[in-house]
């Protein structure tokens, strides 16, 4: 397994790194554990969650997991870098009440310590807003990480879903405040979906901050959709958008071409999508969510592929990025 620095800090960190929203969902408490040991033997150290995962009924199920699995001891807690997100809504299903979401100062505090709880460690690595959150000031979030870094509860601070101009206005804020700032940011890139292109990446460039694609199979379309279909096991191969994309002609003769391509060359199409980000500039390591060994396998196989560059042409040729703004955009 290759490392790399987490954005600008010194922190190192795998290059694959182990989404867990699957866990308790869709895999169960021991397969997890499982999953989660086998992550550790081939050298992935960073994983990643979130209070709200377990959703509806069961939020903080999934963090509830991975506590149980540090508590079995043999320096599990102690070799993972473990990442965090705060902003969707705990409060008990049917029951809303304010200040049980966002990112108010009073909700982190709050939210950092249910998360600790459940996770049953006394801190977390790096601390995610897991969505920008437009009615609370900059410098009020800032006062409230700075007071949880100086409690030894987080360690850094990263953001997911916010668009190149939040990362840069939530610097710049921490900057006046002398605070470290953002030092991840989490977003939708994959072969498929490559508008973060434009200005997310430049801007996490530009201020040190790593990116973290999240569904770098764009929900399986990626990952043999096609020939899945055809083998009667579509049903699972896509989700979401990606079932909708493939409704699309145009989408699916586009799948097809990049199947085709893959084909001729031996190569598995979800471990090329992951190699591909592994090659793009600003990438610290794409999230994956296997919910199953093989599947963790097989995204461990996807670190060691090296894609030559005829390949990695004809996937831009297949999947052409939008290229830089303003001239993605402008004159």
């Amino acid at each position: 397994m290759e490392y790399t620095q987490l954005g600008r800090t010194g922190l190192k960190v795998s290059r694959i790194v182990l989404g867990t929203m699957n866990f308790g969902p869709q895999t169960e408490e021991t397969d997890s554990h499982s999953i989660m040991d086998a992550a550790l033997d081939a050298g992935i150290n960073f994983f990643d969650t979130a209070n709200v995962y377990g959703w509806g009924e069961n939020k903080g199920r999934t963090e509830e997991i991975i506590g149980s699995w540090f508590a079995k001891g043999g320096g599990r807690r102690e070799k993972t870098v473990l990442a965090t997100k705060v902003y969707g809504n705990m409060a008990a299903e049917g029951e809303p009440w304010p200040n049980s979401d966002k990112l108010s100062a009073v909700n982190i505090r709050r939210a950092v310590d249910a998360s600790l709880k459940r996770l049953g460690t006394d801190y977390i690595d790096l601390y995610q807003f897991h969505h920008v959150d437009r009615s609370t000031p900059w410098d009020e979030i800032w006062q409230a990480i700075d007071v949880l870094v100086q409690q030894g509860k987080i360690v850094y601070a990263g953001s997911s879903n916010h668009a190149g101009w939040h990362i840069a206005q939530a610097n710049e804020a921490a900057a006046r405040r002398g605070s470290y700032g953002l030092v991840s940011e989490q977003c939708l890139y994959n072969l498929a979906e490559r508008r973060a292109e434009m200005e997310v990446i430049p801007a996490a460039q530009g201020y040190g901050v790593g990116i973290i694609p999240w569904s770098p199979l764009h929900g399986g379309l990626l990952g043999g959709a096609l020939r899945k279909e055809r083998e009667g096991g579509g049903s699972r191969s896509t989700s979401g958008r990606s079932a909708d994309a493939l409704k699309n002609a145009t989408v699916r003769d586009q799948i097809q071409r990049y199947e085709d391509l893959l084909a001729k060359h031996g190569i598995e199409p979800g471990e090329a999508a992951l190699a591909w980000l592994l090659t793009r500039p600003g990438v610290t390591g794409p999230i994956v969510g296997p919910r199953t060994a093989e599947q963790l396998a097989s995204a461990v196989r996807a670190s060691e592929l090296k894609l030559d560059e005829a390949v990695l042409t004809e996937l831009d040729e297949i999947f052409p990025g939008p290229g830089p703004s303003p001239e993605a955009f402008a004159w």
